[in-house]
């Protein structure tokens, strides 16, 4: 499988279930509504674990922009290829909550909270407060960075000529249980997006799905689970390099 299709399969399962699992929490009249918390960061933990497995092997799975970011600033991935996997992480993130919505249309026509219309697309503040809400994003992606290169290894699986610096498949179920211990320690401000194309891609895509009722795709906010993450993949990047192994 090409680098960049096993980027956009992997990150479109990963948005399919991880956003599909917030749908089912909050939209009304679905199985798993008002199953709380513990449900939304255990089965975004095991969306990561699936788009991990998948991609693994063929690309290293980054999933996410600033792991891409982090890789090519701390472990010398490749910076030619940095640009296409952020395409195709964001195409992927895109398709994958596409498909949400696909899923769960009848909830959200029947959901009248227009704010939980959104929820299954991109985050919001519990408390909308942008320095807070930045600091969070910084911490919560600088965690998940600073933990992933113990994790990597540029010798796990690829079918390219260029190798890629990834998770590798073995790299699944340790990173499962970092996400879902970020999610359960330090998402509550937030909704630890950690992660831009999964925020931004399924915000373009709220923005512009024809949903009946559906309210602001929150532009003013949009910024913070961009801007918070690249800083804090950064950080974590150039700490790894200070500290090293």
């Amino acid at each position: 499988m090409n680098v960049y299709l096993a980027e956009f399969i992997g990150t479109a399962l990963m948005i399919l279930l991880g956003n599909g699992v917030v749908a089912n929490v909050v939209l009304k009249a679905t199985k798993g509504n008002n199953s709380g918390w513990i449900v939304i960061t255990t089965a975004w933990a095991l969306a990561v674990f699936v788009g991990v497995v998948v991609a693994g092997p063929y690309s290293g799975a980054h999933l996410n922009p600033v792991v891409t970011l982090g890789l090519a600033i701390g472990k010398g991935f490749s910076w030619a290829l940095v640009p296409y996997y952020i395409l195709a992480q964001l195409a992927g993130a895109m398709t994958g909550s596409f498909l949400v919505w696909v899923i769960y249309k009848d909830h959200f026509d029947a959901t009248d909270d227009s704010g939980l219309k959104a929820a299954p697309f991109a985050t919001s503040p519990a408390i909308r407060n942008k320095t807070s809400n930045l600091a969070s994003e910084i911490i919560g992606t600088f965690v998940l960075i600073f933990v992933i290169f113990y994790f990597t290894d540029a010798s796990m699986g690829t079918k390219e000529t260029v190798t890629p610096i990834g998770l590798g498949s073995m790299g699944a179920i340790p990173v499962a249980f970092l996400v879902w211990v970020i999610g359960l320690a330090l998402g509550g401000t937030t909704g630890y997006a950690i992660n831009p194309a999964r925020d931004l891609g399924p915000r373009i895509v709220h923005a512009l799905i024809p949903m009946k009722g559906k309210g602001s795709s929150d532009w003013a906010y949009a910024w913070i689970p961009v801007v918070g993450p690249i800083i804090g993949s950064v950080l974590a990047a150039i700490a790894f390099l200070l500290i090293g192994k």
